[in-house]
């Protein structure tokens, strides 16, 4: 007996819609605070006391509820599926799509696996590599969003109105 197929959705839920906002407004508040994380860092390195600063805290608890919210992200896509691509896209399209929405799902993992791992670890070269995927997901970023503007104003897709409407 075959199991049956589960129905591909023609868009995001809500939820899925919902998270992907708060997770990009999370992450653009990493950068944000990347540099009083930095400037503590160098201190502790440098063996100086360090105090309680909330900045510090705010980028330590926000890399944590990214990686939170991005396993509850694919969670949601596991059981409820993704839309496909639009029909008319070319196959090249596709390919630098999901390549680029798995590198932007392994940062989301990666990034505060490793920034947990410098700063409550100690260990640097998690911080080496950690600020190494700060500059690719910056780049990924971009790309994804450039992407999504090709797609509403070049190829005339509903790709970008599936991030704003569920379907």
């Amino acid at each position: 007996m075959q199991a049956a197929e589960k129905p591909v959705p023609a868009g995001f839920s809500a939820a899925q819609i919902r998270l992907h906002w708060i997770v990009f407004v999370l992450i653009v508040l990493q950068y944000v605070l990347h540099e009083p994380m930095s400037d503590a860092w160098r201190a502790i390195r440098r063996g100086e006391d360090f105090a309680f600063d909330p900045l510090v805290a705010a980028h330590v608890f926000g890399g944590l509820l990214v990686l939170l919210l991005a396993i509850w992200r694919l969670a949601l896509r596991a059981r409820r599926g993704a839309p496909p691509p639009p029909d008319r896209e070319p196959a090249i399209l596709k390919r630098a799509a999901a390549a680029t929405h798995f590198g932007l799902y392994a940062l989301m993992f990666l990034m505060p696996v490793s920034g947990m791992a410098a700063w409550f670890g100690h260990i640097d070269a998690a911080a080496a590599a950690h600020s190494i995927m700060r500059v690719i997901l910056l780049a990924l970023v971009a790309l994804h969003v450039a992407g999504a503007l090709y797609h509403q104003f070049v190829l005339k897709t509903d790709v970008l109105n599936r991030m704003r409407r569920p379907g």
